[in-house]
């Protein structure tokens, strides 16, 4: 089922550096599985599993992924794309089986800021829907942020 987004503005967050603060905003994304929720959200655990949907492109080689799937644990999944590697790396920071999961998040490349990402995960007939909501991102990188996230959430489902 196609994506969902809205964004939010928030308040002004100190840049990397300690230098001016930058407008970030909040995206929020949405989208339906025809599958339980329990396996849904496990395919965000699974190494295996999340290694072939999350921050892959079409052109891009996953190089690296580790995922240690604990509060606390980290994640790096690093794709080469034209001959660049670009890690997202984090760390979840709450893990509720089959109803929420939040992380922090950045891609070092093209910014030190780390943002904070949750997934809400609910039943709902038929299957289940993920809200993804995506704070602290960088005002000019809105747009990109939610069409990514999308093309993440539509990569969960083929990898379901």
């Amino acid at each position: 089922m196609p994506a969902t987004h809205t964004e939010q503005r928030n308040a002004s967050m100190p840049q990397a550096g300690g230098t001016a603060p930058a407008a970030t905003v909040t995206v929020q994304v949405s989208r339906r599985y025809a599958a339980p929720v329990e396996h849904v959200f496990d395919a965000w655990l699974t190494p295996e599993r999340a290694e072939r949907f999350l921050f892959v492109t079409p052109g891009g080689q996953m190089v690296h992924s580790e995922l240690d799937a604990h509060v606390g644990g980290n994640f790096n999944f690093t794709e080469r794309r034209d001959g660049v590697e670009v890690e997202h790396i984090g760390e979840f920071l709450e893990i509720e089986p089959g109803r929420r999961l939040v992380f922090t998040f950045g891609v070092p490349l093209y910014s030190s800021l780390m943002t904070t990402v949750a997934l809400d995960f609910a039943a709902v007939p038929g299957g289940c829907e993920i809200t993804l909501t995506h704070q602290g991102v960088l005002a000019e990188y809105r747009e990109r942020t939610a069409e990514g996230w999308g093309k993440i959430l539509a990569g969960l489902e083929r990898a379901l």
